[in-house]
């Protein structure tokens, strides 16, 4: 089964650095943080930011030559993981035609939010991903046990991400 989620914000593992991506499902009852690279970070934040640069980025050109070769993104869906990293598709049509491309999910989600589509993830990434075993790489974060991490996620507001800077 398929969830609906959005990117709910980006936030900064306080030990290591690393970019994090939240997803929350669309009632905000599920989050998903995934961490990911610094320059798929900037390329999310600066679509979420609606900042305009000079020259295009690589999701952008993605972007700009998909609309040039008519083809459609129409969905992403982060659809498995497997000892912590995380997988996608992005769902394209041309013409009748619907192809699937393996993708890196901060790839995949820098693509749909610039092609407006929807971002969907697999119940069961959802289910594993409350077995993630945070290392010390990530962060100190195996103070916290899964519930409190869980619930930590789970309330977070937008009043809790400032604008992120790069």
């Amino acid at each position: 089964m398929l969830i609906e989620m959005k990117v709910f914000g980006l936030a900064v593992d306080p030990v290591t650095n690393t970019p994090i991506v939240i997803l929350k499902d669309l009632q905000e009852k599920s989050a998903l943080p995934i961490w990911i690279g610094l320059f798929e970070a900037s390329a999310i934040a600066t679509q979420l930011e609606k900042i305009r640069l000079s020259r295009p980025m690589t999701h952008d050109l993605m972007n700009d030559m998909l609309k040039v070769l008519e083809v459609n993104v129409i969905k992403v869906v982060i659809n498995d993981l497997k000892n912590d990293t995380f997988f996608a598709l992005i769902h394209f049509t041309k013409g009748r035609a619907e192809v699937m491309v393996d993708s890196r999910p901060s790839d995949a989600i820098a693509i749909a939010l610039r092609a407006d589509a929807p971002i969907y993830v697999d119940k069961k990434v959802i289910e594993k991903s409350t077995d993630i075993s945070f290392s010390p790489k990530r962060g100190d974060i195996n103070k916290y046990t899964k519930d409190q991490l869980k619930e930590f996620l789970e309330n977070l507001s937008p009043e809790d991400f400032g604008k992120y800077k790069m």
